[in-house]
């Protein structure tokens, strides 16, 4: 699989100086970390479990949450279980690859349960998102996930989620991270990405943010996600991927504030349109937010409706000038430090300063590209639209 692969070969030369990577199941942990990007949810009880996951990847999705925990009624907990073994089988007797496909389990237990009743589809699973994980309860998730991944003779990733409350608190926060630190940094092999649960922070104190507002202009969640990245999203080697909170709006809304997209992008006749669909359908505020969610550190995003896959995606690839900039300053000749003019003749490339970015912006244009010189936003998600 790749990003953008659903559209056609000729579009794809159209629109990247660079085309992304192909990558799947069994590709290198750095790699499908920084792939996962618009990481899309679906309850595990939905009938044609199958084939919405196989409609999702027509569309461009690459990895899938199955939920068994907060998207479901406690009592329906058994029936999707076995909801999801009918349905992995069902997949495993397709033609086409999935997408990368973990499961949100409520207990640990559940772990090796699954993957015992999944028997031979257990080759499609890429692992397990792990709920309100702190180092208490990481400790026998990440047990009976490597005793998972022996029985079933693949790998499984972990997926923690950061949601508790004691992450929140700002008299607990401090010890929570360090503990979670700790577990994540003995298992580091089997952590792919840490997720943030910014609604679960929001109800701790009856919050919840209106389409006008991202995850940053809720003070208190902010905070949390920037104690996360310090700790836990460094660039030294020790950090891991953190991916970005859902946006959790798809429907039309009452504004309160002007639109927050500009118009300059969008002078063309079909790129008006589309920034009136975009707008119309309260997706302004999730481009500010992924936006955010890049300049503070994070790299995917949770997406519970498929309309937000392709503007995740689009406002993944590397722009050509970001390219650029972190080519030079990785330039083997640049190993002495300095400073730079870059080839776009508008910014300031430092060499030391800026390294450790230049290297996550060409781990990012691996997997998703590098857009022509002349392709901005517009242009890929007009061009992942197409049916």
């Amino acid at each position: 699989m790749r990003h953008f692969g659903h559209i056609p070969a000729t579009a794809r030369a159209g629109l990247f100086h660079r085309e992304p990577c192909e990558f799947g199941a069994d590709s290198p942990a750095r790699v499908l970390a920084a792939a996962l990007g618009a990481t899309l949810y679906s309850p595990a009880t939905r009938p044609r479990l199958a084939d919405d996951v196989m409609k999702q990847v027509r569309r461009g999705v690459v990895s899938m949450v199955l939920c068994l925990e907060d998207s479901i009624d406690d009592g329906d907990v058994a029936g999707a279980e076995e909801n999801l073994v009918r349905q992995f089988a069902d997949l495993g007797r397709r033609d086409g690859e999935p997408p990368l496909l973990f499961i949100r389990v409520r207990t640990a237990e559940q772990i090796s349960d699954l993957v015992r009743r999944l028997g031979p589809s257990a080759r499609l699973l890429s692992g397990f998102v792990l709920p309100k994980f702190t180092e208490e309860r990481g400790g026998p998730f990440m047990e009976a996930l490597a005793e998972a991944e022996n029985s079933c003779g693949r790998r499984l990733f972990a997926m923690p989620v950061l949601e508790s409350p004691e992450l929140l608190h700002l008299e607990t926060r401090r010890e929570t991270l360090a503990g979670i630190g700790r577990i994540v940094d003995k298992y580091r092999d089997r952590v792919l990405a840490l997720r943030l649960g910014v609604t679960d922070f929001c109800s701790a104190y009856g919050l919840r943010r209106s389409p006008d507002m991202t995850a940053y202009d809720v003070q208190i969640v902010a905070h949390v996600i920037a104690d996360v990245v310090n700790v836990l999203g460094r660039s030294d080697g020790t950090g891991f991927t953190i991916t970005g909170p859902v946006w959790e709006y798809f429907r039309l809304q009452e504004r309160i504030f002007k639109p927050q997209l500009r118009r300059s992008p969008f002078m063309e006749q079909r790129a008006d349109e589309l920034r009136t669909a975009l707008i119309e359908h309260d997706l302004d505020g999730l481009l500010r937010e992924i936006e955010l969610d890049r300049a503070n550190g994070l790299l995917g995003k949770t997406c519970i409706h498929p309309s937000h896959v392709l503007p995740v995606h689009a406002l993944s690839v590397v722009s050509h000038e970001e390219f650029s900039d972190a080519q030079d300053i990785l330039r083997p000749e640049r190993n002495g430090g300095g400073v730079l003019r870059s080839a776009y003749t508008n910014k300031m490339n430092e060499v030391r300063p800026h390294r450790a970015w230049a290297e996550r912006t060409l781990q990012r244009a691996e997997v998703f590209g590098v857009a022509r010189e002349d392709v901005g936003f517009v242009e890929l998600l007009a061009a992942g639209l197409v049916k």
